[in-house]
């Protein structure tokens, strides 16, 4: 399972400034912020930001320049996957190697939505086991105790991070995971074709 809290765009007016530089076009600009503070791109901006992005990444690099931070958990198989998107953006996670032992762990604390029953009584088994060894750990501080909970952790052990990202990035990610078998996937495009002028910039379909 995956889910996405606290996303903010940042930087269009910005972004879109650079834009009309090429052609020192500025004087076309009829983008605005409205009364809640939202940027508003103009009809002038706007069709000049979907000829740029349908242009190729050469003349839309713009986009390189709307940021996008979001915070997104999701269980450690799933985040091997996206750190393939490491040029241009940055997260921030909690950390496993300090903190997998500040808390009792429960099946809470995994993606377990897909199990059937018998691998489910597996898992808690596995959780029991992880939480025995825990609860040893803090007692003794034995680095092996440690090592134990480590490596025994199951990949289904959800993880959050902070991420930073921008507009290219993002198209990269939906058109090469928007048909992707892990729901995780499904879950984060959804969310992707929700941002500001998604639809125009990111999905162009």
């Amino acid at each position: 399972m995956l889910t996405v809290r606290n996303t903010e765009v940042m930087n269009f007016k910005n972004a879109m400034r650079g834009a009309r530089n090429p052609m020192n076009s500025w004087d076309r600009s009829d983008s605005y912020f409205d009364e809640n503070g939202k940027y508003i791109l103009g009809e002038n901006d706007l069709s000049l930001a979907v000829r740029l992005r349908k242009a190729g990444s050469d003349h839309r690099k713009f986009l390189r320049q709307i940021f996008v931070s979001m915070d997104i958990t999701a269980p450690m198989y799933w985040w091997k996957e996206f750190d393939t998107y490491k040029v241009g953006t940055v997260a921030n996670s909690t950390s496993t190697m300090h903190k997998i032992t500040s808390a009792p762990f429960s099946l809470s604390q995994f993606s377990c939505d897909k199990m059937d029953g018998a691998t489910l009584d597996v898992m808690k088994y596995v959780i029991e086991k992880l939480e025995n060894l825990r609860l040893r750990f803090l007692e003794t501080k034995d680095k092996q105790i440690w090592y134990d909970i480590i490596q025994l952790l199951p990949s289904s052990y959800d993880q959050m991070r902070t991420c930073t990202l921008n507009y290219e990035n993002l198209i990269n990610i939906y058109h090469a995971r928007k048909n992707h078998k892990l729901d995780e996937w499904h879950i984060l495009c959804d969310h992707i074709r929700s941002l500001p002028y998604a639809e125009e910039l990111i999905v162009c379909e």
